[in-house]
């Protein structure tokens, strides 16, 4: 029988070497790519495995509007309230999400170690969409490792009780990044419209507006 192929993509490659270097027990291969992968036979849910071990570098998505809204003269500050917003690849130069297609290829498990927040929960999903996996898959199946550190204990704990990722989460990130988007840019071209011309004192084109949410979506 031949054995399972496994994905498992890490948050960022420090911590993929970390995990790949527990569950190989240090016997393992690593070749370059957009981020390293580190490749090793091992034990995957009681069966032998080929696992590779790769990660992104943050958030593989960033929110942006469409070409129709990024003329400044063309559309009021208003109507980006009511704009549509689209997904780019946060850095088209390094091509995370084809590396992430391309490794997952032929794997029938993909396992989420990313950070244990709604910032990770929601790159979880971004990683799924990548891989072309989904949820609920029978044939070809999504697990959310949960821990609080990369020690050999966290690890092994996490991998003897995989969990699915939680959509929730990951949607309140969506919510909170379109709602930053849109009041921030909207704010930006209001207070540099207003104020342009008004002082000789202003050292910026652009006067920007942020509101003050952490990546937990808290507000101070």
């Amino acid at each position: 029988m031949a054995p399972l192929k496994v994905l498992m993509v890490a948050e960022k490659p420090s911590i993929a070497l970390s995990i790949a270097t527990v569950l190989s027990g240090g016997k393992l291969y690593t070749r370059k790519a957009s981020t390293e992968v580190h490749e090793f036979d091992g034990m995957f849910l009681g069966s032998h495995a080929y696992i590779k071990v790769t990660s992104v570098v943050g958030h593989v998505f960033r929110l942006d509007f469409p070409p129709a809204y990024q003329d400044w003269n063309a559309s009021n500050p208003l109507d980006l309230f009511q704009a549509p917003v689209h997904k780019a690849e946060s850095n088209p130069k390094v091509h995370i999400c084809r590396h992430l297609n391309q490794e997952a290829r032929g794997c029938g498990h993909l396992v989420l170690w990313l950070d244990c927040d709604r910032e990770g929960e929601n790159i979880c999903f971004e990683v799924i969409e990548c891989t072309g996996f989904q949820v609920n898959d029978a044939r070809r199946k999504v697990h959310r490792a949960r821990f609080s550190s990369v020690t050999e204990k966290d690890i092994l704990k996490a991998m003897g009780n995989l969990v699915e990722p939680n959509r929730n989460e990951a949607l309140a990130v969506d919510a909170r990044q379109e709602i930053d988007l849109k009041v921030g840019v909207a704010f930006t071209r209001f207070q540099t419209t207003y104020f342009q011309g008004k002082y000789g004192n202003l050292d910026s084109r652009f006067i920007s507006w942020n509101d003050c949410a952490d990546a937990s979506g808290s507000y101070d």
